[in-house]
């Protein structure tokens, strides 16, 4: 009996793979590139996941809401939200072999929206997360001197009476010289958003070396990228081990850490802790920016994306905590030689990487080593997520316009050249003067406020609306084994419940956007919200459209929209598949 059920199961497999070029899009299939191998499809979702964040804004978040009690919100919504949801990216853009756009406008016509949506949204957010480049870059050069230019305050773009060459804390009205270095020399910048001033000549000129770079890592596709995913993925947790290794030996690196790890209960019961703990995993994870479907789908049909998922995102969060003992253990050594406090010298936002962490390499033994290795790995980790955000759009492109691009522009380096060199152009605002305004004001409306109303609506088009049984039969028919309880459930009820609880909170507890005490004024943030529309407005207007060309009552046309154009026959499917209409059934283990 038990052979005749392996065999059972052995044909029903095969049977299941065998018809997947008849049911999804053959001819995409036939000619849509693919990986060289896994291992750059796991490199490549690992680099994209693993940024500039996993630095700065998961130890901030921990060192801001709890220390270690910090990690059991964080580690709850990325079991019961995040692990989901990359898996349901996987699978939609592995199972259609379509970008963003094409798949979710497949799997739910009504929001075909959505999927416009996340291009819009990857590529603004590509067009000024370059910028952080041009930094990392800047910084990169001038870590090369015998003396770190940030280190001492008799320089000329010093301030000597606001001035002191020791971090002073943050309650101090001193600034340390590397807050000057970076405010004064780097950025040169203004009092506000209303006094942009000039163009900041060397970050222009690092700002274009910085896509010249990303132009040769990208121009072949996946083919290019794949093979530079095996260095910029790798290589910064070299840097990271080897940051962790030498600051551990530092006196007070003890503190840092376990002002780090050390719960603190109480922040459990704030609301907001729980909030930024759910938009960490979705945006360190890449949730609804459309990424993980772009590259997914350049996977061959029946590609393990149940494991892939599990390592993106454990790989994801491992590095976070990591970073986390980087950071603190600086932050501690800091907090030491200046006898100050370890909450005094953590500073928000990029300023950690930028102003605090300079600081520290400065007073390192061998700093000439450490300095140079370090900005080297903020390039890494930043290329990896750009190659991602930018394929987006460029997937996007090639799927709605491919023969006509190709026609006009011959060769598609051309076309990735074209849209490098619009994605430059529209990124000169942030290297003006007063650019960290402008960068300041497009990352709160892009990465907060408009990601969580996509990813609000990108859940309900596939879970609700598409539904629980189609999305597991699609991984059954891709990996011929039956979806997890587990998965179920959460796509079912919690992803929803979850993404709508913090949309909700996030709109209760909105506060205006500020950089450090300077706040915007009204008209500033008026552009913040069109930003957020650029986006968002493809919704309505993609369901609109949808209405108005479908025939009939409204009703009809209304129940037309929301019928899925992907074919998967599950109605002709043995009996047993007909359970997985029910999210409570059939638990085998993938």
């Amino acid at each position: 009996m038990e052979a005749a059920n392996s065999t059972f199961k052995d044909e029903k497999k095969a049977a299941l793979i065998a018809s997947d070029e008849r049911v999804t899009h053959k001819e995409t299939h036939e000619t849509r590139p693919t990986w060289s191998g896994q291992m750059e499809f796991i490199l490549a979702t690992v680099g994209y996941a693993v940024g500039l964040g996993n630095v700065w804004r998961f130890p901030y978040l921990c060192y801001n809401s709890g220390g270690g009690a910090f990690l059991i919100p964080y580690l709850i919504m990325l079991i019961l939200c995040g692990i989901p949801l990359l898996l349901m990216e996987f699978a939609i853009g592995q199972f259609t072999h379509l970008g963003p756009v094409h798949a979710l406008a497949k799997v739910c016509p009504l929001l075909k929206g959505v999927g416009l949506a996340t291009v819009v949204i990857s590529y603004v957010f590509c067009t000024y997360y370059n910028v952080l480049m041009s930094w990392a870059l800047f910084y990169l050069v001038n870590s090369f001197g015998a003396t770190p230019p940030w280190k001492t305050c008799n320089n000329s773009w010093n301030v000597l009476e606001t001035c002191s060459s020791g971090f002073r804390g943050n309650t101090s009205h001193l600034q340390s010289a590397s807050q000057q270095f970076f405010d004064r020399r780097l950025l040169e910048k203004t009092d506000g958003i209303e006094d942009v001033g000039g163009v900041q000549w060397e970050l222009f000129g690092y700002l274009c070396l910085a896509w010249v770079i990303v132009y040769l890592c990208i121009f072949k596709g996946v083919k290019s990228a794949g093979k530079v995913v095996y260095f910029t993925a790798v290589f910064p947790y070299i840097i990271l081990f080897a940051l962790l290794i030498n600051n551990m030996q530092l006196p007070g690196a003890k503190e840092g850490i376990l002002y780090f790890v050390t719960p603190v209960w109480s922040k459990l019961f704030e609301v907001k802790v729980w909030v930024k703990a759910a938009a960490q995993v979705f945006n360190s994870l890449g949730i609804a920016f459309g990424s993980m479907i772009s590259m997914a789908s350049y996977n061959k049909f029946n590609n393990n994306i149940v494991r892939d998922t599990l390592i993106v995102s454990f790989t994801n969060s491992l590095t976070s905590i990591l970073a986390g003992f980087v950071i603190f253990s600086a932050i501690g050594y800091m907090a030491h030689i200046h006898s100050l406090p370890v909450d005094n010298i953590s500073t928000d936002g990029p300023g950690l990487v930028f102003v605090v962490y300079p600081e520290v390499l400065s007073t390192m033994p061998a700093f000439q080593l450490w300095a140079p290795l370090f900005f080297f790995m903020l390039l890494c980790l930043g290329l990896d997520s750009q190659f991602a955000t930018l394929e987006v759009a460029l997937t996007f492109i090639k799927d709605e316009f491919g023969p006509q691009m190709l026609r006009f522009f011959k060769r598609e380096e051309v076309l990735a050249l074209v849209v490098c060199v619009i994605s430059f152009l529209l990124g000169l605002p942030h290297v003006t003067k007063g650019g960290i305004y402008v960068f300041q004001l497009m990352d709160h409306y892009t990465a907060v406020v408009s990601l969580m109303f996509l990813a609000f609506f990108e859940v309900i088009a596939v879970c609700w609306f598409f539904g629980v049984h189609r999305i597991s039969h699609m991984i059954e028919r891709m990996l011929g084994k039956s979806v997890n309880i587990y998965f179920r459930i959460c796509w079912f009820l919690l992803c929803p419940l979850l993404v709508l609880c913090i949309l909700m909170s996030s709109i209760i507890q909105y506060t205006p956007v500020q950089y450090g005490q300077y706040r915007y004024p009204l008209w500033a943030e008026w552009v913040g919200w069109c930003v957020s529309l650029v986006s968002l407005i493809w919704i309505p207007i993609g369901a609109i459209h949808e209405i108005c060309s479908n025939k009939g009552s409204f009703i009809s046309r209304l129940r037309t929209a929301l019928t899925t154009t992907i074919e998967l026959d599950i109605d002709d499917q043995l009996p047993e598949k007909q359970n997985l209409a029910n999210p409570m059934v059939e638990t085998t283990i993938v």
